[in-house]
């Protein structure tokens, strides 16, 4: 089966699931447990939701593949007006006075 095939299928079972828990809701009474799990079906759809969109931007992974970026870090040293206000953690303020 293909990957769009079977998100189909988890999407057919999820509705099944959620029509089957609106006939246990009609039957008993509102109580939390079935609230629960109304809301517990609902949260899967929007999971599937979000899955199914996922899978329609980028190109499905392999299952354990690991996708690694290359972060290139200039070798020059850093604008020193970046830590102009800056304390040293653990070592107190620049002029000498703790807080």
């Amino acid at each position: 089966m293909s990957l769009q095939d079977e998100l189909t299928a988890v999407e057919r079972s999820l509705d099944g699931l959620v029509r089957s828990v609106g006939r246990l809701e009609a039957q008993l009474d509102a109580g939390l447990d079935i609230r629960r799990v109304r809301s517990d079906a609902e949260h899967l759809r929007e999971s599937l939701t979000l899955l199914k969109q996922s899978v329609a931007t980028g190109p499905p992974r392999r299952p354990g593949a690991v996708i690694e970026e290359m972060v290139t870090i200039p070798d020059a040293p850093y604008n020193s007006a970046l830590w102009t206000d800056a304390e040293d953690e653990g070592l107190g303020s620049r002029n000498g006075h703790a807080p």
